[in-house]
C-alpha cells in the first residue's frame, strides 16, 4: 500500500512539464525506490518564498523531501505534497522549518486556508517553534487566504519583526482593499524604528493611489498628495525605483490631477528605461487623461511599442471621464475610432473596455453605435456582466429608450446598488419620476443599501415632480446614514428643496454644507434665477468668485438665466462677454439661447433676431424657439413667423412650435391662420402636447387637465373653483380672453379660462389643506396668462401663498402679487 502511494506521488512529480529531472535515491523503513524526480527551484532570494533560513541544515540521515514538496507545491499539487509530507511524518522523518514554508506556499497557490491552519494547529500541537522566517510566512498565508485578523495575530506574537514582517502585513492590507489600514501600519512600523524598504514603500504607494482614486474628486482627498510625498522619500533615501513603484505614484498623479509633477515623474521614467514598459506606459497614458491632457495622452498612447487591454481602457476611459464629448463630439467619434482599432488588432475587450465605450455612447446619445457594440457584447458573452449590464441600462435610458432599459435591467441576473440607481436615474431623466420613486421603495424592500449616488438620483427624481414630502424622507435617511455631508448630496438636496419651491431651505442647506464645489454654487444660483430672484442669484456668484471658486460653463448658463427673468440685460450681455475675456469659457448654444432670451423679453426683437444672424456658431432650434416666445410675448406677428419657420425646418415633430405660432395668430384674431397651422401639425402626425398641472397633497400627486371631471372629487373641486372666481372678480379680477385661444362667444370663453388645469389644481388644493399651507402646483407647459393674473387674486382673497412652476421657472403669490414682477 506504501509502495502504491508514493509510486503514485512519485509518477505526479515526474509529470510536472519542463522540470529537471536528477535520479534520487529513496530510503523509507524497509523498501527503496529509484525514480526521476523533478527539481526547479533555483533562484535568488528576491522574495519571502526564498527567503534563507539562518542556521538551517537539512537532515542527512533521511532523503531530503522539501524539493519533492516544493515542487508539488508550486504547480498546485497541494493535497499529494500534503500527502507526502503524511507519509514523512508516520515514518519518523521530522518536519523542519523548510518543509512547513514549502506546504504554506502551496496554501497559498490555490488559497487554501483550512489547509493552511491545519499546518499552523500542527506546528503548534507538536510544539514546533517557528523562527521569524516560518512566522513571515504564516503572516503570508494568512493575508494571501483572505484572513488578516490570523495574519495579525501572528504577527502580535513576534517578538522583533523584520522589515519582511511589516511588508507581508502591509501588502496584505493592500491586497484585500483595505486601504486606509496600509498608512496607518506604515506609521506603526516608522515608530518601531524599522526602516522601509522599496517593497514597503510600493504598497504605501499602491494604497494612497487607491484611495486618491476612490476619492477622487472631493475636496477630503490627501491621499495622493500623500502618495507622491512617500515617492519623494523613496528618491532621496536613494531606494530601488521599479516599474510598479512608477505605476503607483502615476496614479497618484492622476487621481489629484497633479499634471506638472506627473510630467516630471514621466520625465524621470525615461531615464530609468521604463517608458516602454506596458504597466508604466498605460499609467503615463492614464495619467495623462485624467489630467484633462488627451492629446499628451493620445501621443503617448500611439507612440507605444506595445499596449495590452489595460492601455486600451485607460484610453478609451480616460476620453470618456474627462472629456466633454457632449459639447466636443470629436473626442467621442475618437474613443470610438480607438475602440475599434483595438477590435482590428486583435485584442479582446474586457467588461471595463465595454463599460466605458458604452459611457461614451449615452454621453453622446449615440443609440445606434451602442447598440452594435450591444451585439459585440452578446457575442463576447459580457452581457450577464454587472458593470456592462449597467452600463447598457445606462445608454438605453439616456438614449429616451427607457422601456429597453427597463427590459435590461430586469434580464440582469444580479441587480447591485450601481444598478439600481442607474435606473432610477433613467427614469428621472426621461420625466418618470414617479417611477423612479417606486423603484427606490423597492431598493429599501429589498434590504439594499442606497449610496450617495442612489440618493442623489432619488432625490433628483423628487425634484423632477416636485414631490417635497418624498424629498424630504429622502432627506432624513440621508442624515441617518451620515451623508448629509457628502457634497454629491448636498448638492442633490440644493437642487431637490429649489425645485420643489422652497428656495429658501436651499439656501439654508447650502449654508451648512462643510465643503462646496462648482455645482454646489451653480445649483444655487440657477435654483435663485427659476424663483425670479436675479439679484440674489447675482450676489451669490459674487461672493463664489471671491471666494476662489472657477465657474463653468452650466454656472453661466444660471447666470444670463437671471439677468433674462429680472430684465438686467445690460448686465447679462457684460457676463456673457466675460466668459470668453474674464473666464476663458468659450460660450456654447445654450448660452447663445439665454442672451437671445434676455434680448428678447425685454422686447427688444430685433436685436435678438440680429444677434442669433450674427453667431459664432450654428443656430439650432433652441435659439430659434426662444425668440419665437419672447415673439409670442410681444405680439410680433413678422418676426415670430420667421423664427417659427426656422424652428420647424430643423425640428419638424416639435409641437410645442405649431402652437405657439397658433397662439400668436389666435390672440391677434386671426382664426383661419390658427386653424391652418392646427391643420398643418394633424398632417404631420405632430400630436400636442396636453397641458397637465398637478399638485401633492399627503405623499401623493393628484394630476388635472383643462376642463377635468375625472378626480373623485370633482364636485367639490368645482364648487370651490365658482366660489373662488366670484370672490376674486370682485376683487377686481377680469378674465382675460386673449388666452381663450378657440374662436367662440365670450361666456364659452370664459367659462373655458375658469377650467384650466392650474385652476383646478389649486381649488383642489385649497379643499384639501390646513388653512395656512402654501398651496405648490406644477405645471408641464408655461402658465397661462390669464391664470397668472388670476392666482395673484386667489392668494389675496384665500390668504394663502401659492407657488406655481412651469416649464420655465417658478411664480410665487403671495397677498395679490407674483415674485416675478409680471416681467415674465
Amino acid at each position: 500500500m506504501e509502495h502504491l502511494n508514493f509510486t503514485t506521488l512519485l509518477k505526479s512529480l515526474a509529470a510536472v512539464p519542463g522540470l529537471r529531472k536528477p535520479t534520487y535515491n529513496f530510503r523509507i523503513a524497509s523498501f527503496e525506490i529509484k525514480t526521476l524526480l523533478p527539481s526547479r527551484y533555483h533562484s535568488s532570494c528576491a522574495s519571502i518564498e526564498e527567503y534563507p533560513i539562518e542556521g538551517y541544515q537539512p537532515n542527512r540521515e533521511y532523503p531530503d523531501f522539501t524539493e519533492q514538496i516544493s515542487a508539488l507545491s508550486k504547480v498546485g499539487q497541494l493535497r499529494e505534497a500534503l500527502d507526502l509530507w503524511t507519509q514523512m511524518w508516520q515514518h519518523g522523518i521530522p518536519t523542519d522549518s523548510n518543509v512547513y514554508a514549502r506546504l504554506l506556499q502551496g496554501c497559498i497557490k490555490i488559497k487554501a486556508l483550512s489547509e493552511g491552519t491545519r499546518i499552523h494547529v500542527h506546528m503548534i500541537k507538536h510544539g514546533f517553534k517557528p523562527c521569524l522566517f516560518l512566522h513571515n510566512n504564516l503572516i503570508n498565508m494568512y493575508t494571501k487566504c483572505g484572513s488578516l485578523e490570523d495574519a495579525h495575530q501572528v504577527f502580535d506574537k513576534i517578538h522583533k519583526p523584520d522589515v519582511i514582517s511589516w511588508n507581508v502585513l502591509i501588502s496584505g492590507y493592500a491586497q484585500h482593499g483595505l486601504y486606509k489600514d496600509v498608512p496607518r501600519h506604515f506609521r506603526m512600523m516608522h515608530r518601531s524604528g524599522m526602516m522601509p524598504n522599496h517593497f514597503t514603500f510600493a504598497s504605501v504607494l499602491s494604497a494612497c493611489a487607491n484611495l486618491a482614486d476612490l476619492e477622487h474628486g472631493y475636496a477630503q482627498n490627501g491621499h495622493g498628495v500623500k502618495a507622491l510625498k512617500h515617492f519623494r522619500q523613496m528618491q532621496q533615501a536613494g531606494l530601488k525605483l521599479t516599474h510598479f513603484t512608477f505605476g503607483s505614484v502615476l496614479k497618484a498623479c492622476s487621481s489629484v490631477a497633479a499634471q506638472e509633477q506627473g510630467k516630471q515623474i514621466h520625465g524621470r521614467v525615461i531615464k530609468t528605461g521604463f517608458e516602454s514598459d506596458v504597466y508604466v506606459g498605460s499609467a503615463i497614458v492614464d495619467m495623462y487623461a485624467k489630467c484633462g491632457s488627451l492629446e499628451d495622452a493620445l501621443t503617448m498612447f500611439y507612440n507605444m511599442p506595445d499596449q495590452n487591454v489595460v492601455t486600451w481602457n485607460a484610453m478609451i476611459a480616460g476620453i470618456f471621464q474627462v472629456a466633454d464629448v457632449e459639447s466636443c463630439p470629436k473626442y467621442g467619434e475618437q474613443a470610438l475610432s480607438i475602440f475599434r482599432l483595438m477590435q482590428r488588432r486583435g485584442m479582446k475587450p474586457n467588461h471595463f473596455t465595454f463599460s466605458s465605450i458604452l459611457g461614451v455612447c449615452s454621453s453622446l446619445a449615440f443609440l445606434e453605435n451602442g447598440k452594435q457594440i450591444h451585439v459585440h457584447i452578446i457575442k463576447s458573452n459580457f452581457e450577464l456582466d454587472e458593470f456592462v449590464g449597467s452600463a447598457l441600462v445606462d445608454l438605453y435610458a439616456k438614449c429616451g429608450e427607457v422601456e429597453d432599459a427597463h427590459r435590461w435591467f430586469y434580464k440582469m441576473p444580479k441587480q447591485d446598488i450601481v444598478s439600481w440607481t442607474t435606473m432610477i436615474a433613467g427614469y428621472a431623466q426621461n420625466g418618470h419620476g414617479e417611477d423612479a420613486l417606486k423603484l427606490f421603495r423597492q431598493v429599501l424592500r429589498e434590504g439594499m443599501k442606497p449610496d450617495q449616488f442612489t440618493l442623489s438620483s432619488i432625490l433628483g427624481a423628487s425634484a423632477s415632480i416636485a414631490a417635497e414630502e418624498q424629498g424630504k424622507q429622502v432627506h432624513t435617511h440621508t442624515i441617518k446614514v451620515g451623508f448629509e455631508s457628502l457634497v454629491v448630496v448636498g448638492n442633490a438636496l440644493i437642487g431637490m428643496y429649489a425645485k420643489c419651491g422652497s428656495v429658501d431651505d436651499a439656501c439654508t442647506m447650502f449654508g451648512g454644507m462643510p465643503k462646496r464645489d462648482v455645482v454646489s454654487w451653480t445649483v444655487l444660483i440657477s435654483g435663485y434665477a427659476q424663483h425670479g430672484r436675479g439679484k440674489e442669484a447675482l450676489r451669490i456668484f459674487g461672493q463664489m468668485q471671491e471666494e476662489g471658486i472657477k465657474p463653468n460653463h452650466i454656472t453661466f448658463v444660471g447666470v444670463l438665466y437671471a439677468c433674462s427673468h429680472v430684465g438686467l440685460v445690460d448686465e447679462g450681455c457684460r457676463y456673457f462677454d466675460s466668459m470668453t475675456r474674464d473666464h476663458g469659457i468659450e460660450p456654447k448654444i445654450e448660452h447663445y439661447a439665454c442672451v437671445v432670451d434676455l434680448l428678447g423679453r425685454a422686447g427688444r426683437l430685433d436685436e435678438a433676431e440680429q444677434f442669433i444672424n450674427e453667431m459664432k456658431l450654428e443656430s439650432d432650434a433652441v435659439v430659434w424657439r426662444a425668440l419665437l416666445g419672447a415673439s409670442r410675448i410681444h405680439g410680433n406677428m413678422d418676426i415670430g413667423k420667421r423664427a417659427a419657420k426656422r424652428v420647424i425646418e430643423l425640428e419638424p415633430h416639435t409641437s410645442g412650435t405649431y402652437v405657439l405660432l397658433s397662439n400668436i395668430y389666435a390672440s391677434s384674431g386671426m382664426w383661419d391662420d390658427a386653424t391652418k397651422v392646427r391643420n398643418m401639425m394633424k398632417d404631420k402626425g405632430v400630436k400636442k402636447e396636453p397641458g397637465l398641472s398637478w399638485i401633492e397633497v399627503r405623499k401623493a400627486f393628484h394630476s388635472f387637465a383643462v376642463g377635468d371631471r375625472s378626480h373623485p372629487q370633482t364636485a367639490s373641486i368645482y364648487a370651490k373653483l365658482e366660489s373662488l372666481m366670484e370672490e376674486i372678480k370682485e376683487a377686481g379680477y377680469v378674465p382675460n380672453t386673449n388666452f381663450a385661444l378657440h374662436d367662440v362667444e365670450q361666456d364659452q370663453k370664459e367659462t373655458s379660462l375658469a377650467h384650466h388645469s392650474e385652476k383646478l389644481a389649486i381649488a383642489f388644493g385649497l379643499i384639501s389643506t390646513s388653512h395656512g399651507m402654501p398651496i405648490k402646483v406644477i405645471k408641464n407647459l408655461r402658465v397661462c396668462g390669464d391664470c397668472h393674473s388670476a392666482s395673484k387674486f386667489i392668494s389675496r382673497v384665500s390668504r394663502r401663498e401659492i407657488v406655481l412652476r412651469d416649464g420655465n421657472r417658478f411664480h410665487h403669490f403671495k397677498d395679490g402679487s407674483c415674485s416675478c414682477g409680471d416681467y415674465w
